[in-house]
């Protein structure tokens, strides 16, 4: 290891110590724990139409993870899925739109059992939104770190932190491995930003991010005004980051026998050996 290298990983490690005594607290752990080593991670990607149209039967009889607003979209009835995980702050703290207040809506009425992980910090949150007993609330440290790979290891496996989490598929990936899964598929995980990302002719970024489901005007109005400020090499260093903690987190996976595999077509995830439904 070159000496620079290695100096980088010292103070990434004293950082991550730092964030994770500061910051990382004991969690609530899922009830519902894995009885096979397989579950399938639901992506919002545009490719999930495709998925669910081709493998209805493997989704019906495989546990299933969904995140972000895959409530509000028809298929979450279909599915089903034991498991959901929320991670944006705005899901906690948007409680005022529509979108947000139909996603709580829609998780408080399920009837099927469901596992809910948040971050620890937006407990109590999730908890008062939610008056049903088919719905039990899980929590995460939404500590994104980076180090020596041992570091990395006891963090990730003690759930004081997890790679950074610049996209919720991390949260996702660390929460299906916390419920006991060994063999998780990835499904609906395009990450094809890149192909739809521009810059208008006033020097306004604009970055689309393509859902299976149609987002509503609102939503659309949202996510085009948080943008709003952010600079090209801004933006693509957040994908940077995004697609480098894949590979974090697939070197833990390998360390601790976990098998991550994704599953879905053309993705721009380099990190996971590729596979099909």
């Amino acid at each position: 290891m070159k000496a620079s290298d290695f100096l980088t990983l010292t103070a990434q490690s004293i950082k991550a110590a730092a964030k994770m005594l500061l910051q990382s607290r004991p969690v609530v752990k899922a009830a519902d724990r894995a009885s096979a080593p397989e579950i399938i991670i639901l992506a919002n990607g545009p490719s999930l139409n495709q998925t669910i149209a081709e493998h209805a039967d493997r989704l019906a009889d495989t546990p299933t993870l969904a995140v972000n607003f895959m409530a509000n979209a028809p298929q979450f009835q279909q599915l089903k899925p034991r498991y959901y995980v929320l991670a944006d702050p705005h899901f906690f703290v948007g409680l005022e739109h529509d979108n947000v207040k139909s996603l709580w809506g829609n998780i408080a009425a399920v009837n099927w059992p469901l596992t809910l992980f948040v971050p620890r910090t937006r407990l109590k949150i999730a908890r008062k939104l939610l008056a049903n007993s088919q719905v039990r609330v899980a929590t995460y440290n939404f500590v994104g770190i980076e180090g020596f790979a041992w570091l990395e290891r006891l963090a990730f496996s003690r759930g004081w932190a997890m790679p950074r989490p610049r996209n919720v598929l991390i949260p996702a990936l660390m929460a299906a491995i916390s419920a006991g899964y060994t063999r998780i598929y990835i499904t609906g995980a395009d990450h094809s930003w890149m192909e739809t990302i521009r810059v208008t002719d006033d020097n306004r970024v604009v970055s689309i991010q393509p859902h299976f489901y149609t987002d509503s005007k609102a939503e659309q109005l949202r996510s085009a005004t948080e943008y709003r400020g952010y600079r090209l090499h801004q933006i693509i260093d957040s994908f940077r980051i995004a697609f480098e903690s894949y590979h974090h987190l697939q070197r833990y996976a390998t360390a601790a026998g976990i098998t991550i595999l994704n599953a879905t077509p053309n993705s721009y995830i380099d990190a996971f050996p590729r596979t099909t439904l």
